[in-house]
Parts: structure tokens; C-alpha cells; sequence
């Protein structure tokens, strides 16, 4: 069965199979999940046999998807029929080991990683902020990249200069806006990239331990920028293995294991579960 992702904010609808459009009008808008996926799994193919010897060693040990044996060798199976919604305001820790498929499962709401089976219905833009990665090339400039967020965000350069002005105070990045990326360190790289998404508010915000990085005095700003973000923003989608910050900002949980959600409840019983249980 092949996948499916239709994107309908803004008016947007690149195409709809037979069977998901059977299955979105039906709700009110605001009744119906922002994410919705049923079924969805990727499978990571490594085209390689020989590479199916080396893994096997460490099959038992791994901690991430499964390996499985194909025509062309391996692959991971790093997400397994995943099957939940996720509603417009929605705080949502995603808790699990390294390699349980949190990190995965954020690439995929995101657009990043396209799924190989299931049907996966996004109704938000979902802005990634992963691993202090950034989406454009380290050759451009700190200010280049800047500008290409805000036209990404808005069409046009109205009002830029106020929003380049509070990116540039709040990261502390100063006369460093004008030299490639490739130059920053990584807490600079993390600094800017949490200025520029949390800048304005988001339908959609996919993060993966992403405002930790750098000194105590930006952690301490980064915490209460978020927090007023939150309270602006649509829905959040937040990795993390500290319970603390988890309880910060988030009220569901979602518990994964080896590319599968095991558990969805509420904050405080998705993190006694995930204690119990793999503790």
C-alpha cells in the first residue's frame, strides 16, 4: 500500500487520493486534527547486502528501527504503522529512548522525510527546528539566511528590518549576521535558528532538544521565549529527555519504541509509563 500526504492550509491541495477525501470533509474545521496520520511507516533501504553480515552483530542491541532483509539488500524500519492525530493546540512531548523514532517521527510531520506507507493529512505548515540543523546552504550569510526564513514565512520583505533587528538582539550573534554560516559554531547556529523560528508566531513547531544548546544566560532567555511562544503558537511538537522541560510545555505524551508509538495519554501518565517500563 502506498502512502498518501495531502497538505490543506491556505488553500493549499496538491492532490487527494480517492480514499483520503473520502475521509477529510466531513468535521467543522476546527474539529478536525491539524496532523493526521494512520498507518504511516518509513522504511530506510541501505542497498547494500554485504551490509546485512555487518548488522546482524548488533541487530539484538539496537536501539532504533528493526533491520529487514529486501531485494536489495537491508533496510531500518525506522517508523511502524503510526497511527494518531494531533489537534490544533496540542502540546505534545514525544519521550523514548535514543533511536525509539521521536527524532524520525518529527522529520516526517515536517516534510523532511517522506513516509513509504500510510496516509499522512497535514492541515498546518509544521516548522522543523532538528539537531541545530539548518535548512539552507552554510554558504550564505547569517542576514541571507534570515531573509530567506522571512520570505519562506511571508512573501515579501514588509516589516523585515524590525524582525532582522529582534533575530540579531535576541541571538547575541551581533556583527557575525554577515559571515556564512559555515563559520558559526554550533551553540551560534542553534541560537540563531531558535531566534528566527520563535521571531514570529507558528501554525507548527517540530523541535528536537533544540534550545539547550549554549550558555546558562541564553538557556534562561530561550526558556521564557519559548514560553511566550507557546502561548502564541498553534501546536507544539516537542523531543526531549528531560522530564522537566517536558512538563514546562507540554500536556500529552507519546511514548515510542523501536519506530512504534506505545503510548498516548496524558503528560504525567506517558512519563510514569516510560519510567515503568524502560527504566
Amino acid at each position: 500500500m502506498p502512502w498518501h500526504r495531502a497538505r490543506l492550509n491556505k488553500g493549499l491541495l496538491p492532490w487527494t487520493s480517492k480514499a483520503l477525501s473520502a475521509t477529510v470533509p466531513e468535521a467543522s474545521e476546527s474539529q478536525l486534527p491539524v496532523l493526521e496520520l494512520k498507518a504511516v511507516s518509513l522504511r530506510i533501504e541501505l542497498r547494500s547486502r554485504h551490509l546485512l553480515d555487518l548488522a546482524r552483530p548488533f541487530k539484538r542491541a539496537t536501539t532504533g528501527g528493526q533491520f529487514a532483509r529486501t531485494a536489495s539488500g537491508i533496510a531500518i524500519d525506522a517508523l511502524k504503522e503510526i497511527t494518531c492525530n494531533i489537534y490544533h493546540g496540542d502540546r505534545i512531548a514525544l519521550i523514548g529512548h535514543n533511536g525509539a523514532g521521536k527524532s524520525t517521527f518529527l522529520r516526517v510531520v515536517s516534510g523532511i522525510y517522506h513516509p513509504t506507507r500510510g496516509t499522512l493529512v497535514s492541515r498546518c505548515m509544521v516548522y522543523p527546528m532538528l539537531q541545530k540543523g539548518f535548512i539552507t546552504s552554510p554558504e550564505l550569510s547569517g542576514l541571507e539566511a534570515i531573509k530567506g526564513h522571512y520570505l519562506l514565512l511571508n512573501g515579501n520583505l514588509k516589516n523585515f528590518e524590525k524582525y532582522l533587528e529582534g533575530v540579531v538582539d535576541f541571538s547575541g550573534i551581533g556583527d557575525y549576521v554577515h559571515l556564512p554560516l559555515k563559520g558559526y559554531s554550533d551553540g551560534m547556529r542553534a541560537r540563531l535558528m531558535f531566534a528566527m523560528i520563535t521571531g514570529s508566531p507558528q501554525e507548527c513547531l517540530a523541535l528536537d532538544e533544540g534550545f539547550g544548546t549554549g550558555d546558562n544566560r541564553f538557556y534562561r532567555k530561550a526558556r521564557m521565549r519559548m514560553q511566550e511562544f507557546v502561548d502564541q503558537t498553534g501546536t507544539l511538537l516537542l523531543a526531549s529527555h528531560s522530564p522537566d522541560l517536558l512538563r514546562r510545555f507540554c500536556t500529552r505524551g507519546l511514548v515510542f519504541d523501536q519506530g512504534s508509538i506505545v503510548f498516548d495519554a496524558p503528560l504525567n501518565e506517558a512519563l510514569d509509563y516510560y519510567n515503568e517500563v524502560y527504566s
